[in-house]
């Protein structure tokens, strides 16, 4: 009886942070608007110290429970509006998922802010409490599950010179910053925490002031070509154009002598035998430059068989069609590379991911290994959403540099490649790496080691925007030495986070007993 009397309590409390929660969605929504492609950084900010404001004058934890999901609702249903997309490639087939998607994202995802509210009201704290249990939760998301770091808070700054900041926090750590800036005044009052949020700015200035002074590396000799078709995702696999697609393709890759030719993630129409017809096409279009690029890898099964393994891999094809290196995909999207429960739900449902066009979905790769172009240097390979994990880049060897093979063309065009693309200038910042990045309809581009893009010898970016055809032939730049968030990640993960959340955390804890009992 006491438990049915405790649960429906807890009920209570939770109903009561719901009559607000259109006031809810709209602060977390204002909070977004600080995600690329806008930037609008500033109405972010005031809408993180909303959200911390409202759910912190909640009643009880319920209630802050009820006013976190609904603030992270908001938030994530305007940040990944894109999750759409997919479902219309194919929309009289999957179209009538895409309200459920974007609901189960924005709802389910907004659970971990509800899950933070709760928390925070638990320990009897302020908005510095909450700042710490939501950076604990955002750090949970990026991890739990398959993890999905998508639109962390810390993101805000990539389009901006204080984006620095993530060759020493990683963009979890920016996350924990930019919300303890924001809780301080709410919480210590003007003066206290007004002077702890200008040291924490003082401490990203500095921070990235410093870094951008640092000397040019040198580029690496040599010249690599990258190319973007730009051919849309509902053509991209129709068996009527792959002859078109794929001489596309080869017609862009020639030119003058380059030392390396890069398609996009997938970037071949065809099932792909080494040494066959399509391999040694494939060489031929780079004119002896070895050739990385995106292929579906087949174990032995027939499209739609379901019967095999397939592997979305990357690539590199040398003189012949020989492959001499590959690398398969490790973290596969659910849902859009592979279905749990694998082929028994094929058979049963006749289901299976988007991307793969071989069975139900794609197997994910056994580990993480370089690429060697030789005096081009080694090549950290990432195929797609890899890119969105800072722990991808720590399980290996450095490398030289970094490869990127994408298809954005699943993301659309207004939200969702931007977000990409800012994802994967934080990498090259936290791991002091440059960037080579190759995508079907954009943004491809050579970002530096401080996540810049690139310039060519007559000044333009070497960069292809949106719905751009056309190739990108430019060194590669230097690597700088690896910084400090680089050097940590390899050794200990994200641990040395998650322990300072969980002590400060704690802290919190105490001190909301004495301040209850006294």
């Amino acid at each position: 009886m006491a438990r049915r009397l405790r649960a429906s309590g807890f009920a209570r409390r939770l109903r009561a942070g719901a009559p607000g929660f259109g006031r809810n969605f709209a602060i977390g929504a204002l909070a977004s608007l600080g995600q690329a492609p806008f930037g609008l950084w500033p109405l972010a900010l005031a809408g993180f110290a909303l959200a911390l404001l409202r759910i912190g004058a909640a009643t009880g934890p319920g209630a802050a429970f009820a006013r976190g999901v609904g603030v992270g609702a908001g938030y994530f249903g305007i940040s990944l509006s894109w999750i759409v997309q997919p479902f219309f490639v194919d929309p009289l087939r999957h179209g009538w998922m895409a309200p459920f998607a974007v609901l189960g994202v924005a709802f389910g995802l907004g659970l971990f802010w509800g899950a933070a509210g709760w928390l925070s009201r638990r320990m009897g704290g302020g908005a510095v409490t909450l700042a710490l249990a939501l950076s604990l939760a955002e750090l949970a998301r990026g991890h739990v599950l398959t993890g999905f770091p998508w639109a962390l808070p810390g993101h805000i700054w990539a389009g901006t010179w204080l984006a620095q900041m993530a060759a020493l926090t990683g963009a979890y750590g920016m996350t924990l910053l930019t919300l303890l800036a924001v809780a301080a005044p709410l919480s210590l009052g003007p003066w206290r925490g007004g002077a702890l949020t200008l040291a924490i700015a003082g401490l990203a200035g500095g921070w990235s002031l410093h870094r951008l002074s640092l000397p040019e590396p040198p580029a690496r000799p040599g010249l690599v070509r990258i190319v973007q078709p730009d051919i849309e995702q509902s053509l991209k696999w129709d068996p009527d154009l792959a002859r078109a697609n794929f001489d596309l393709l080869r017609a862009l890759s020639t030119g003058d002598p380059v030392d390396l030719v890069i398609w996009p993630e997938t970037a071949v129409p065809y099932l792909v035998e080494p040494e066959g017809p399509v391999a040694q096409a494939i060489s031929a279009s780079a004119g002896g430059a070895p050739v990385a690029t995106g292929i579906q890898r087949d174990e032995g099964a027939g499209v739609g068989e379901g019967s095999g393994r397939a592997w979305n891999t990357l690539a590199v094809f040398g003189p012949g069609g020989r492959v001499g290196q590959h690398f398969d995909k490790v973290h596969l999207v659910p849902f859009g590379e592979y279905i749990p429960g694998g082929d028994l739900v094929y058979r049963l449902t006749g289901l299976r991911a988007f991307a793969s066009q071989v069975g139900a979905g794609y197997t994910a790769g056994e580990g993480r290994n370089l690429l060697d172009f030789g005096e081009l240097g080694r090549a950290l390979p990432l195929i797609c959403y890899e890119a969105i994990f800072p722990q991808h880049l720590a399980g290996t060897a450095r490398g030289d540099w970094i490869l990127q093979v994408t298809n954005d063309a699943w993301f659309g065009t207004l939200t969702g490649p931007y977000q990409h693309f800012a994802q994967v200038r934080l990498r090259a910042i936290e791991q002091g790496l440059p960037v080579l990045r190759a995508a079907n309809t954009g943004i491809s581009a050579v970002i530096d080691a401080r996540g810049r893009v690139a310039r060519l010898p007559g000044g333009a970016a070497a960069r292809l925007d949106l719905g751009m055809r056309g190739v990108i032939e430019a060194a590669i730049p230097g690597a700088l030495p690896a910084p400090p968030y680089a050097r940590m990640i390899a050794r200990f993960g994200e641990a040395p986070l998650l322990a300072l959340l969980l002590a400060g955390l704690g802290l919190s804890a105490l001190r909301g007993r004495r301040i209850a009992a006294g």
